[in-house]
């Protein structure tokens, strides 16, 4: 009886330290997410106040190295996508897109990796006003960051994530995501 309960718990204690290692699978990966971004703004043009609240379908190509089991190196092709509001009778409409590298810190719990990121994002935003005849394009880089949380299965995760944009002129550039990714190395 003795023998069982020792093989017994031999067995479950090596289940319990190989989850670890199911969820810190390090090397090069690659991946996708969809998921819904917001674009806000407020203008105060002529003495006009313009409030500018768009969303959209946006999407993501992901491409990182986590060396180490905690950290990793992201980078990331943003798009998030081309959002209308009415402004004052106006249509008005706004598409950002962008790169965006950054340091990924990850916590692993067994399976699950919480995680966060910083980095700096190269973005291009272009707004339109077609009954106007307007339009207009700015670029520039500046900060991202985002919290998010994964299931890993060997090489397999998936992924949901919050990012926000600190884009220069706007107030909120944001995006909610899910998505996966696959580690080769």
């Amino acid at each position: 009886m003795r023998k069982t309960i020792a093989a017994a718990a031999l067995a479950t204690s090596c289940s319990l330290l190989s989850l670890p290692a199911l969820s810190a699978d390090n090397g090069i990966y690659l991946g996708a997410s969809l998921g819904q971004s917001s674009v806000q703004f407020d203008d105060n043009i002529g003495g006009q106040n313009l409030n500018f609240d768009a969303s959209a379908t946006g999407f993501k190509a992901i491409a990182g190295w986590r060396f180490l089991d905690w950290v990793a190196v992201e980078a990331n092709y943003v798009d998030l996508g081309s959002g209308d509001d009415n402004v004052q009778g106006q249509r008005i409409e706004s598409d950002v897109n962008g790169v965006a590298l950054s340091a990924v810190g990850f916590v692993p719990i067994g399976p699950v990796d919480l995680f966060a990121r910083v980095g700096a994002v190269n973005w291009n935003a272009d707004r339109d006003a077609p009954n106007l005849g307007v339009s207009s394009s700015e670029d520039g880089t500046d900060l991202t960051y985002g919290v998010g949380a994964q299931f890993r299965v060997w090489s397999l995760s998936i992924r949901g994530e919050y990012e926000v944009f600190d884009i220069s002129n706007a107030d909120t550039v944001d995006m909610f995501s899910i998505g996966v990714t696959w580690t080769f190395l």
